[in-house]
């Protein structure tokens, strides 16, 4: 069925058939897999697709593991409530697992690995801030939205004293990460189906700069400041770097947002989450 009229033609006068030429199915799965190591997952999941040499090789355990943090363990025991990986768990299989965004303290964190990077990405949400004033309703109120990957933000009507602070422990893999803030001036609603913004409550933002700070358990600390600006939209506020040498297995952080001038109010403000991303992902960060 697959012979054309020429070999046909040749076989009938007794000439020996062509050899098929060469293809990338006929690589070895050990030298494809060779090659895939030197490239990052997403290629390497796009050439899975070419044929069946090029998918065995892309689960070569060897291919997955430089892919993997130093500390994959480490993390995996955090990510997954302490057990120790299943032994029969591929390479890529624990990639793939800490790749998605994965809840931690009951939901109220979500981890994941940066596919490019190599780093972990860390998002926690207003839920586990120490916020001043959150159990009075004249201030604070939790809120339901779409915008959060909670699913709720924590909405500042008016206050004198504002401060919010956290801290997180986890075992990041060595590199340098950033902290950020994601605030947005003005309360999200629905009219008619098209989304608006309300900014009856926002002021005071303008007249004191906020102040960002972390710690780490290593001595680190980092400072920055601005006014609160661009109502109606998500902005990330960069409290400061940090990096982490892999010297020890985890990693503590203390943060903090403060204004605690009291000469005026402030309010209009939805807090959301802090977010700890490798140094590598600003960029992608500003394009949201």
């Amino acid at each position: 069925m697959g012979l054309n009229l020429s070999v046909l033609f040749r076989l009938h006068n007794g000439s020996p058939a062509p050899l098929p030429e060469p293809g990338l199915g006929d690589l070895p799965e050990n030298c494809v897999a060779a090659v895939l190591g030197y490239l990052g997952p997403p290629e390497i999941c796009k050439l899975a697709r070419l044929n069946r040499a090029f998918r065995g090789a892309s689960w070569a355990d060897f291919v997955w593991e430089s892919k993997l943090p130093p500390n994959y363990e480490a993390i995996a025991r955090r990510v997954f409530g302490g057990f120790d990986l299943p032994p029969d768990l591929s390479k890529r299989e624990i990639y793939t697992r800490l790749c998605r965004q994965n809840p931690l303290d009951g939901g109220n964190k979500k981890v994941w690995l940066d596919k490019l990077s190599g780093g972990a990405c860390l998002s926690i949400s207003s839920m586990d801030l120490m916020i001043t004033g959150i159990d009075d309703r004249r201030y604070w109120n939790r809120i339901s939205t779409e915008e959060s990957r909670f699913h709720t933000v924590a909405y500042l009507q008016q206050i004198w004293w504002f401060e919010v602070g956290g801290e997180v422990d986890f075992p990041f893999p060595p590199g340098t990460y950033s902290l950020y803030f994601r605030l947005q001036l003005g309360r999200e609603s629905r009219r008619f189906g098209r989304r608006i913004y309300n900014l009856e409550h926002v002021h005071g933002w303008d007249i004191k700069p906020v102040q960002f700070q972390l710690w780490t358990s290593d001595g680190q600390h980092a400072k920055t400041q601005c006014y609160l600006k661009e109502a109606g939209k998500w902005t990330l506020h960069h409290a400061g770097n940090f990096l982490v040498d892999g010297q020890t297995e985890s990693t503590k952080i203390k943060f903090s947002m403060t204004q605690i001038d009291c000469t005026h109010t402030k309010g209009g403000l939805c807090l959301d989450s802090v977010l700890i991303y490798p140094v590598e992902c600003e960029q992608r960060l500003k394009r949201r």
